[in-house]
């Protein structure tokens, strides 16, 4: 991608004229353009303002003008389009990913890799570097193209079964929760034997897949590929693929990948947050004391979480805020502040979160409360926005209609037609979990790791996390916007990297080590 643009001021009718083009090919081609599918003149007025980012010669994805130098959204958020767009374009249906790259697809994964294989019917090898450390082998070999294969996010893929019997034995070491959710999602061992005692069988498979059915508490399916290679001549010794000491997901019926995948993390997790997190005080205050030091920590909270997402916000907006000194029907200049209308909206949901937590107080189940009550925090957030008329009141519905990517990172949030199942799961586990700092920190990470909302994610995910805090007695805790840099950091390396422990240690130092005036709140 290029690291400046000169500035550019095209003609009005010219802009439009090219917009209008590049409209109709991102409908078509979900926002991956040709060279040959734009005029030279409208190529070039795109590109200069902005609109069109090149990633190989010849090939382009959307842009968006406003994005800085470096800025990496666009292309995270495009990476999976643009593989699609150009596989399709040049090869029709006439490749495949490999088994590896197809499992990651299959089960959910959301981080942009570093390669993608693809195996073609035709064409040599090539590796097309892309943008940002990323880039894409493909290879010409048609006995791996797979007449089975199926599509996953408009790519040609083997299906899971087939995949898990080709994948080597790294691949369980390398990516243990994809293999552990890919299991999951094979039902009967009779899905994995068609592929492994196809030809002249495949008994090193069998017998890794053996062992990876008897980690993942399925003997029964273990036992079944066993004494079916034993039938066919081949004796087989279960060969655990495995490094993890014990499954993170139990034997169910499940096949939703979003939710194995939330459950895989939760159980993989939890026991690194309590060793990790300062035990619980317990709730052995007043509701009313605990809820007056809340109160103490309104200001701060509001400076620095409005500040981590962009707001330009004011010890004396806020204090006006609070006190009731803003009215966005009565003063024009109010109605128009972004700033004023998001600290307003802060306010509204702080006293709802308030309330929330005195019912937490009262003995009501934590993940219960919050379940019921974040849709009244998120309407109260927006709330004043659309009494402005700055937003529509069909956006207080509820969660996002289409895809929403995090500026920055490699973690694309799960698909809209996910976001239900991943909810419920996600609030199943905050009832269950007994622990107060796991619903705390794995709690908020969920949250955002899901993004339900199209805006708001972070400031209603750090309302959960103070919220399930508060059900252990643990103090309101702010997290600085003088921190924000690591803040994110321990969120990218939970969803990208798999590690917690960031996460957990950086909500512990916020916890223990904030004073009331910092950061200038």
């Amino acid at each position: 991608m290029p690291t400046s643009r000169a500035p550019s001021r095209p003609g009005s009718a010219t802009l439009a004229a090219a917009l209008r083009a590049l409209k109709r090919l991102q409908d078509k081609h979900h926002g991956v353009v040709e060279s040959k599918d734009l005029s030279d003149e409208h190529r070039a007025v795109l590109t200069d303002t902005g609109f069109l980012r090149p990633v190989i010669k010849g090939w382009y994805i959307c842009g968006n003008p406003a994005d800085g130098d470096g800025d990496s959204t666009v292309w995270y958020a495009s990476f999976w389009a643009f593989v699609s767009g150009y596989l399709g374009k040049r090869f029709g249906k006439r490749y495949c990913l490999n088994p590896e790259a197809s499992l990651l697809l299959h089960t959910g994964n959301t981080t942009v890799p570093p390669q993608v294989t693809v195996v073609t019917k035709e064409s040599g090898t090539t590796i097309l570097k892309l943008p940002f450390g990323t880039s894409l082998l493909v290879y010409r070999d048609e006995k791996r193209v797979p007449k089975s294969r199926t599509e996953a996010r408009g790519l040609q893929v083997w299906p899971v079964a087939e995949a898990l019997c080709l994948v080597g034995p790294r691949f369980f070491a390398s990516h243990p929760r994809e293999a552990e959710i890919a299991l999951a999602m094979v039902r009967d061992a009779s899905e994995l034997l068609t592929t492994l005692l196809a030809g002249k069988g495949l008994p090193t498979a069998a017998a890794r897949l053996a062992g990876a059915m008897q980690f993942a508490q399925r003997d029964d399916d273990a036992q079944r590929i066993v004494k079916t290679f034993a039938q066919a001549g081949h004796s087989l010794k279960p060969n655990n693929p495995f490094e993890l000491p014990e499954p993170s997901l139990r034997p169910g019926r499940e096949r939703s990948p979003y939710v194995l995948r939330l459950r895989s993390m939760w159980a993989g997790w939890r026991e690194e947050v309590v060793k990790r997190f300062p035990p619980p005080p317990g709730r052995t205050m007043d509701a009313t004391v605990y809820l007056a030091q809340v109160d103490e920590r309104y200001v701060a909270d509001a400076y620095n979480s409005l500040s981590i997402e962009g707001y330009q916000v004011t010890d004396d907006l806020i204090a006006r805020v609070a006190r009731g000194d803003w009215n966005p029907d009565g003063n024009p200049e109010h109605q128009k502040t972004r700033d004023a209308l998001a600290a307003r909206g802060y306010f509204q949901a702080f006293q709802a979160v308030k309330a929330s937590i005195s019912r937490v107080f009262d003995g009501e189940n934590s993940g219960r409360v919050v379940q019921r009550d974040h849709h009244d925090w998120y309407g109260e957030l927006f709330g004043p926005a659309v009494s402005a008329g700055i937003l529509q009141r069909h956006q207080l519905a509820g969660y996002r209609t289409g895809p929403i990517f995090i500026r920055n990172s490699m973690h694309t949030p799960v698909a809209r037609d996910a976001i239900l199942d991943s909810l419920e799961t996600l609030f199943e586990l905050l009832r269950e979990e007994p622990e107060a700092s796991v619903r705390a920190v794995l709690g908020h990470h969920l949250f955002v790791f899901i993004h339900p909302y199209f805006d708001g994610n972070g400031r209603i995910g750090r309302f959960l996390m103070n919220a399930m805090l508060a059900s252990g007695g643990y103090p309101w805790t702010v997290i600085r916007v003088s921190r924000r840099a690591a803040y994110m950091s321990a969120l990218e390396q939970a969803s990208v990297h798999g590690d917690i422990r960031p996460l957990t240690r950086f909500i512990a130092e916020e916890m223990t080590q904030w004073s009331p005036r910092s950061d200038g709140a």
